[in-house]
């Protein structure tokens, strides 16, 4: 296809409204977590307005997207992927001289301690800063009246679907010293009218403070949004796939979830045993049964700040890997089963979600389609006009020569990347893991073909070179015959390992 030709069929696609308003042109742009972002004013950590600063950079040098990591409020465990609400942002994030309504005198001086007293450039992020940001925003809440501002409370009622509960499980969190809700009073946490009644009553302020946090994250982030786009720079926004069992919006909709599992990824090249994420999947009957309302409320709410989106885990949509909770942890996810079982059903599944979610926001969905990737995941992102994202080290003729591919070879509507924020960076692939293979990993594929492994990769690997988990070939294991005669096998009985070194050895 033509480049004429493929922005002529993404136009057609149920993504057409989102590639009219973006452009259907090529972009280049920059990835980046908030709190990495800094400037001379930032008090300890990258703050919304420093957004502004990086907008400008882009700009000064052709960029026109800065993709950010999530900024959901990650409570006191600061796992941006495990967040406690789909919907509420970070306050740490706050620039505290940008507050609406507060007087600029009252904020400066304060700032400017916070400054000295968590300085920025540091090498690490103090986590401190929480708190003692909190306990300023305490304080410059106390001096205004936010109830007075008609803006404040068309926020508090446009946004009344997961504000509530949101500002009542932070509330409950702070009385109750941040323990779980599963751990809560049975009042609490199985959410009796009378038990929330009582704590809106004897928490007023505290549910105020928590709104207007809330409400001034909102105005600082749109204004984020609408200085950039001016700028010719969008915000692409990263919406995980799913929420922290402790969240908010996990209690407030139990039935939604499937509080007996976890949520994981099973065995790949990257993780031997897969990976046991904690996350509750979705109970998606019983979203469906409330027509979306969970999914389409979080889209409409993130696109007051994003122009794009990248789709946590696309594959998850169509299928997710769960294990039980009986299952023990150091087992990762090599016990678990996809939900959907019926792989007759994935493609359907996967497409009406999808669907949903682009007909619920104005935003172009990017998916991140990594992982075990099932077959009708690449052929429904592309008809419905959703790229999906092609990192440079795994672009690979995988079938023949195992060369990697040039540019002009990935697919042409997708983001194009040398890492994500979950793998290696590209100079710690280049100088620790291209060249080598996984050490457990090579050890069950070795078991499952009743070869030693110790016995095997004493010959095949190199001790100097090999590290962290990762085991480097020796030079001379140059041809495959080479590696065949360490492991006694014809080529047909250990295809596995082969496909190992053919894809590690020379790269």
């Amino acid at each position: 296809m033509t480049t004429a030709q493929i922005y002529d069929f993404l136009n057609h696609t149920l993504s057409a409204p989102a590639w009219q308003r973006v452009g259907t042109g090529r972009r280049a742009g920059v990835v980046a977590p908030l709190f990495s972002v800094y400037s001379s004013r930032s008090c300890g950590i990258g703050d919304l307005a420093d957004l502004k600063l990086l907008a400008d950079w882009c700009s000064a040098t052709g960029m026109s997207i800065i993709q950010l990591l999530p900024m959901n409020d990650v409570g006191f465990s600061f796992r941006p992927y495990d967040a406690l609400s789909m919907f509420a942002l970070e306050p740490m994030y706050l620039a505290i001289e940008d507050l609406k309504g507060v007087d600029p005198a009252q904020t400066a001086a304060p700032a400017e301690k916070l400054r000295q007293r968590f300085p920025t450039g540091q090498g690490r992020i103090d986590t401190k800063i929480k708190s003692a940001k909190l306990e300023l925003l305490w304080r410059l809440f106390r001096s205004v009246e936010p109830v007075t501002d008609p803006a404040f409370n068309s926020f508090v009622r446009d946004n009344a679907f997961w504000l509530d509960d949101y500002i009542l499980f932070k509330v409950i969190k702070e009385i109750s010293q941040e323990k779980p809700w599963e751990e809560w009073e049975e009042g609490l946490k199985n959410r009796d009218k009378d038990a929330l009644s009582r704590i809106r009553v004897s928490h007023p302020q505290s549910v105020l403070f928590h709104q207007w946090l809330q409400w001034q994250l909102f105005e600082q982030f749109k204004k984020v949004r609408e200085d950039a786009n001016r700028e010719g720079v969008f915000l692409m926004g990263d919406l995980p796939f799913l929420v922290s069992r402790d969240s908010a919006d996990v209690w407030a909709h139990q039935d939604y979830f499937k509080l007996h599992l976890s949520s994981g990824a099973p065995p790949d090249m990257l993780y031997s045993k897969g990976q046991r994420w904690g996350m509750p999947p979705y109970d998606w009957p019983r979203i469906a049964g409330h027509r979306f309302d969970y999914i389409k409320e979080k889209l409409r709410y993130a696109q007051n700040f994003y122009d794009m989106y990248r789709i946590d885990h696309v594959v998850g949509i169509f299928r997710v890997w769960t294990i039980p909770l009986t299952e023990p942890a150091e087992n990762g996810g090599l016990h678990g089963v996809f939900d959907p079982p019926d792989e007759k059903i994935w493609e359907e599944h996967g497409r009406n979600l999808l669907s949903t979610m682009i007909k619920s926001s104005s935003m172009l969905a990017c998916a991140e389609d990594l992982g075990v990737v099932p077959a009708c995941s690449n052929k429904t992102l592309k008809e419905l006009g959703i790229p999906g994202i092609d990192v440079q080290r795994w672009q690979r003729d995988w079938d023949k020569t195992y060369a990697f591919k040039a540019p002009e070879m990935y697919r042409p509507d997708s983001v194009a990347t040398v890492a994500t924020h979950d793998m290696s960076n590209l100079c710690a692939w280049w100088l620790f893991e291209a060249g080598t293979v996984d050490e457990e990993l090579f050890r069950r594929k070795c078991r499952e073909k009743g070869i030693d492994p110790t016995a095997a990769s004493d010959r095949l690997f190199d001790p100097a070179g090999s590290r962290h988990g990762r085991w480097r070939w020796k030079d001379e294991i140059r041809i495959v015959p080479a590696l065949l005669a360490v492991l006694g096998r014809h080529e047909h009985d250990v295809k596995d390992l082969v496909d190992l070194y053919k894809g590690s050895f020379v790269e």
